[in-house]
């Protein structure tokens, strides 16, 4: 969603490569290319202003230092490194402080009141927000169908209460939603409920009868918290929104929603500095889970083109489990990685969010996705139908794939194509054998592509990249800004030489045994 900014970000970058100063001339120039993208992005135009004047004021006249690695060796910053450095910090100012603590109630229900236009998400969001605090902060929370104007509304939050196995109170006849509200809390206290989070009602724009609803919801339940929902998607407006609703009912955070989809980002760099409201989640994605902590310093990254490593791996914790995934490298390094395995990784992947929100917190490709390069989830769901299609012997044995009409059967079951499933196979094999090469021979990841750019990527978030690549060099220590704290790295092991060699011999061992037995 962020290529309009990163694409002004990105000329600007190439614009100051090779300079060893930054000079009036190239900054302006520099500058022209991020007021572009800015403006482009429905970055509010004085937000805009002063954020380029900032940058231009924080790298004019500075002495361009030098760095030391992690061996000790100086290395000069170039101009262009310098700019940036600039860019992220004061991106991260515009979006920050990072302020994602919630009011919890020292005694009694805690009340949460989502509100927000028609069509921004907020009933989703109510779900995703109770899923969220039921799992970080083990609440009891429920849900109420206060939005009683919208065909469907109430019906929707009880279907997605019934999928989280959450209660949602509701009430039938005409009853005023402020009364709702209301009732609803003597409900929570009989079912000892401890979080309740008001899906209230919305309107295609602001009215005076949505705004003095939401007054008397506000004045009859005294709600701890209360957040606006914005999509991301409507740009400028959204930032016209926030303010109209921040000047009516105080706001305490907001939560805003598709931010995975077309939007050009400039609500999230604007939204903070006209309201001076925090940014308290953003959704990510349609599933009920993908709800995350707004990071300024991990947009700012991404928008930057270098990724959001941190936001990455807190997405791989939530998901993988940590033994299970040092069990996976060890087959896939020893040759034992079968399409039962491929198939859970294709399930965990999914689980994640789409694979352009992934490869947008990689830091791999700085200058963007290389020509001709696209990415489709629906990819996942073809290879994902093709493994299905297999027996559970051809799964665990993907050898037995000798014959033709293994692969038309396959191809029919699937609706895909031969050519697909031999595609398949064959990338499998693949996989396969260099990753049995790479087991075998510890330093050889050393070697790989690529590994440089993971080097640096451990320096943001403490990764053991001599447990996972075999020791080519020293350990980096992790700097401030590693992972948050709570959070574990996760560290990949292969199997050691010797523990392979007596698995070997063990096997030998064995079948000699069985071969002597049948004599």
């Amino acid at each position: 969603m962020f290529e309009t900014l990163t694409k002004g970000f990105r000329a600007a970058r190439q614009s100051l490569q090779g300079l060893q100063e930054l000079t009036e001339e190239n900054i302006a120039a520099a500058l022209r290319d991020v007021r572009v993208s800015l403006l482009e992005a429905d970055v509010e135009f004085g937000v805009t202003k002063a954020f380029l004047e900032r940058v231009r004021s924080s790298v004019l006249g500075e002495v361009v230092k030098t760095k030391v690695d992690h061996k000790g060796r100086k290395q000069k910053v170039t101009a262009e490194e310098h700019f940036i450095k600039a860019c992220h910090d004061e991106l991260t100012a515009l979006m920050g402080p990072v302020d994602t603590s919630l009011r919890f109630s020292s005694y009694g229900i805690t009340k949460i009141m989502m509100v927000g236009l028609q069509g921004s998400g907020k009933t989703t969001s109510a779900a995703k927000l109770a899923l969220y605090l039921q799992k970080q902060y083990q609440k009891k929370p429920m849900l109420v169908a206060a939005d009683v104007y919208r065909p469907a509304a109430i019906q929707q939050l009880k279907v997605l209460g019934q999928q989280l196995d959450i209660p949602v109170y509701a009430e039938e006849g005409g009853s005023s939603p402020p009364d709702i509200c209301e009732r609803s809390l003597a409900f929570a206290r009989a079912n000892k409920r401890d979080l309740v989070i008001f899906d209230t009602a919305g309107r295609l724009a602001i009215d005076e009868t949505l705004m003095g609803e939401l007054e008397s919801i506000k004045r009859k339940t005294v709600p701890d918290d209360i957040y606006l929902v914005v999509d991301a998607m409507i740009g400028q407006d959204a930032v016209n929104t926030a303010r109209e609703f921040n000047d009516r009912i105080d706001l305490h955070g907001i939560v805003l929603t598709k931010m995975d989809g077309d939007a050009r980002g400039g609500a999230a760099l604007s939204i903070k500095q006209i309201t001076g409201k925090p940014i308290k989640f953003i959704g990510m994605g349609e599933g009920l889970g993908q709800l995350e902590e707004f990071r300024p310093e991990g947009l700012a990254s991404r928008i930057l083109g270098f990724g959001d490593i941190v936001g990455l791996m807190k997405d791989f914790e939530g998901i993988v489990d940590e033994e299970k995934a040092e069990e996976e490298a060890r087959k896939l390094l020893e040759g034992r990685f079968t399409f039962i395995d491929f198939l859970e990784q294709i399930r965990s992947i999914k689980k994640m969010g789409s694979l352009r929100d992934l490869l947008d917190k990689m830091p791999f490709f700085p200058d963007g996705l290389p020509e001709g390069v696209t990415v489709d989830d629906r990819e996942l769901v073809k290879v994902e139908a093709i493994i299905q299609s297999m027996t559970p012997l051809e799964r665990t044995r993907p050898s037995v794939f000798n014959t033709p009409t293994r692969i038309r059967r396959v191809a029919r079951g699937s609706g895909r194509s031969e050519r697909e499933v031999q595609e398949l196979l064959s990338k499998f094999r693949t996989m396969q054998r260099m990753m049995e090469q790479i087991g075998g021979s510890p330093g050889f990841w050393g070697n790989l592509p690529g590994v440089k750019q993971l080097r640096q990527m451990q320096s943001m978030q403490g990764l053991d990249m001599d447990a996972l690549f075999g020791g080519a060099g020293g350990a980096l220590p992790a700097p401030d800004g590693g992972l948050p704290r709570g959070h574990r790295p996760l560290r990949l092991t292969a199997a050691s030489s010797k523990d392979r060699e007596k698995d070997k011999n063990k096997k030998k061992a064995q079948r000699r045994a069985r071969k002597g037995k049948r004599r």
